[in-house]
């Protein structure tokens, strides 16, 4: 496997300009589906988004392997693919581990004090992340300011102008707060860190099990 400083310095905006865009894109059809009613299966405006069928949040797997692929061509891969992976995985597992132990402590579902432990797990997990694959976390770290940034600024103005789309809710028992301190809460802290770290660590993860697939598939024949 290619060293991760053999192909020099990294440009990052080259690599993420694309799928930012794409992103963004996604972002807007979703926002434009939620203010015109249209299909909730598709476009749902539940607390969370519901899972629904248009979202950004699909992407990060598929981004994932392309900039692995692209880092790999690059002259930028993990030193160890099986070590990215098992780091990924590590990260993974630490923001469910430090939420079952807040719910455990008694902190309330939907409430800031569990939020917190999710952020300082999710901050955990980014570095956990990092370690796994330097150059593809800081690709990734990068598509994820492009990507949640435009969310988070939406969130605002939804939450101010009362749109009735998901951008404005919190989950159920979140209290009342004025818009301002709702947008911190529910808004700008969530998608700084716990969306980040969703989208650094499956990134990683599936970036890094793309790489070992090909490095374990059937080698060429020889003459």
């Amino acid at each position: 496997m290619t060293g991760q400083n053999a192909g020099g310095s990294l440009a990052l905006r080259p690599l993420i300009l694309v799928p930012a865009l794409i992103t963004f894109g996604v972002t807007l059809l979703r926002l434009t589906g939620e203010l015109l009613g249209w299909s909730p299966v598709l476009f749902s405006r539940e607390a969370g988004g519901g899972m629904a069928v248009v979202g950004i949040v699909w992407l990060v797997p598929v981004f994932g392997v392309y900039f692995a692929v692209k880092l790999v061509r690059m002259g930028h891969g993990p030193a160890s693919a099986g070590r990215a992976v098992g780091l990924a995985f590590l990260a993974l597992l630490i923001v469910p581990a430090l939420g079952f132990l807040g719910a455990a402590l008694g902190f309330p579902p939907g409430g800031r004090r569990l939020l917190l432990v999710f952020v300082v797990a999710a901050i955990a997990a980014i570095f956990v992340a990092f370690r796994a694959w330097p150059a593809l976390g800081r690709v990734l770290l990068a598509y994820g300011l492009a990507a949640r940034i435009p969310v988070a600024a939406i969130m605002l103005v939804a939450i101010h102008v009362g749109s009735g789309t998901h951008y404005e809710k919190g989950a159920p028992g979140f209290p009342e707060m004025g818009a301002l301190a709702k947008w911190f809460w529910i808004g700008f802290l969530p998608q700084m860190t716990v969306w980040i770290a969703f989208t650094v660590v499956v990134g990683a993860l599936c970036g890094g099990l793309a790489v070992l697939a090909v490095a374990r598939g059937p080698k060429p024949a020889t003459a």
